[in-house]
């Protein structure tokens, strides 16, 4: 689908569709208002009938109105004028463009990007309208071979007023670029494990590379053996599945030091021989939800070329209870040579992490970011509604934090106390790898902490907001948003 914008009025269109708001108080929209007009009161006579009340996310369509040539508008509620937030916006424009697609049109107009949103601009409207669309029409049904739907919308025209032609084809790129990766990232993460395997990420690495001119290394595990990854090979050696190393790097502007994005790929997680119940455990395909969000983010780095440097480090694996596989009790060196006593081999994802973030010195880097779907513990804190935000740099943790409430894409911080440190206390290595129940997700992070003293550092715990469960189970293509809007922000200040 394309999505395209037009300051044209919306009683001009010849549209297939129509999609306008209608607020409480059986108030009009702008859009509405205009449209109401040409179709003689029909608008205002239903909604003051109480048809419709306005309440957010209310839809009512009308067929062929008034005899005009419009064949459909959809009026979409859209809450108290002026009161509307913007995770509701994005609700909104979703909405539209379900009913939208399920009157089976090959295209539609919506007028929702002229709703106000409280602190936002008019830009970003159009922008986050581009977003909530393609989130909203997003299907995965490429493994399916019977109850497919038919083809959804193929253009969407979004329609803003207010808004001048250039700055509109900047935040209509934005939200494309933002969209565009958005649907990888969750192409990805929602492939089963046996398609989507470390090597599988390799080579959509090696694809993206090719088609944005970036550069790319692999490290095999001969490499990572060589370089002393004894924590990423470890949760390796239960699985058939060779371990890789992807690093994608993007030079956007020179002698500039690099942001470096690291993100988890463990392709299918059953736990080790700490094996995880079964129930849901089909769901542990998404554990590469961290190295699905980087490479996307890379690729939109790069259709927007961004005035920066980033370099893409993922480690990926899978943890399986093979005959070779690591055991609680075993301790094994890392690549900066500190020593793990593995108590529980779930608890692999910063395993794999912390040698990748040992390897992310070599860049001298501005600022590293690591994504992870580390622990249950974040979801039980914080749902699905907001990432969990660690950092050994308040500045850095504050960037993060203010591009993801910019982006609609949240993320809140927690505590990384050394108070928390002693619970990683071993008595046969440096440290052990989990810190018992409480405190899970902050213990985690204190772990990643010890591999990060170089440099500026945040850790993103996505593990409730990278992916849905239960009836609409399937990626989210978060934390996409947040990190593009805070490199847009690095771009922006350098």
């Amino acid at each position: 689908m394309e999505c395209t914008f037009t300051q044209e009025a919306p009683e001009t269109l010849a549209a297939e569709c129509l999609v306008v708001a209608v607020h409480e108080n059986r108030e009009l929209s702008g859009a509405a208002l205009a449209l109401d007009k040409i179709l003689n009161g029909e608008i205002a006579a239903i909604v003051q009938r109480g048809d419709i009340e306005g309440k957010l996310g209310q839809t009512l369509t009308l067929i062929q109105p008034a005899g005009r040539p419009i064949m459909r508008v959809i009026l979409v509620g859209a809450g108290v004028a002026g009161q509307l937030k913007a995770t509701q916006f994005h609700e909104l424009v979703a909405r539209g463009a379900q009913v939208a697609s399920d009157l089976h049109v090959q295209s539609f107009a919506s007028y929702l990007a002229e709703v106000a949103v409280a602190d936002r601009s008019a830009a970003w409207r159009l922008e986050h309208a581009v977003i909530a669309t393609y989130e909203a029409l997003y299907r995965f049904d490429r493994l399916k071979t019977r109850g497919v739907r038919g083809p959804g919308p193929v253009g969407c025209l979004l329609g803003l007023r207010e808004l001048a032609r250039d700055t509109a084809q900047e935040a209509l790129a934005t939200g494309q670029a933002t969209a565009n990766a958005m649907t990888l990232a969750r192409n990805l993460a929602n492939l089963p494990g046996n398609m989507c395997t470390p090597s599988y990420l390799a080579d959509e690495a090696h694809t993206l590379a090719g088609r944005h001119g970036l550069t790319i290394k692999v490290l095999e595990e001969a490499d990572m053996e060589a370089l002393g990854m004894g924590a990423l090979l470890a949760v390796a050696r239960g699985t058939h599945e060779p371990a890789k190393l992807i690093i994608l790097e993007y030079q956007g502007r020179t002698g500039l030091a690099p942001i470096v994005l690291v993100g988890k790929g463990v392709t299918f997680d059953s736990g080790g021989i700490s094996l995880k119940p079964p129930a849901n455990m089909d769901e542990m395909k998404f554990d590469m939800s961290g190295a699905a969000t980087v490479l996307a983010t890379v690729q939109a780095v790069a259709e927007l070329k961004l005035p920066l440097n980033l370099v893409a480090l993922i480690p990926t694996t899978e943890n399986m209870p093979g005959g070779s596989a690591i055991k609680p009790g075993d301790v094994v060196t890392s690549m900066s040579g500190q020593t793990i006593e593995i108590l529980n081999t779930d608890a692999e994802g910063r395993l794999i992490l912390c040698d990748a973030l040992t390897y992310a010195e070599r860049y001298k880097p501005a600022a590293v970011v690591d994504l992870a779907t580390l622990t249950g513990a974040c979801v039980i804190a914080l749902g699905g509604h907001a990432a969990g935000l660690m950092s050994n740099n308040e500045a850095l943790g504050d960037e993060l934090r203010k591009a993801g409430d910019t982006a609609a894409d949240r993320a809140w911080p927690l505590p990384l106390w050394e108070d928390y440190q002693k619970q990683l206390d071993s008595n046969f290595a440096d440290m052990a790898n989990v810190g018992g129940r409480e405190a899970g997700t902050i213990t985690a992070a204190c772990f990643l902490s010890r591999f990060t003293k170089a440099y500026p550092w945040a850790h993103l715990d996505i593990a409730g907001v990278a992916y849905k469960t239960g009836k609409e189970k399937g990626s989210s293509g978060r934390p996409v948003p947040l990190l593009i809007e805070f490199l847009r922000g690095r771009a922006r200040s350098t």
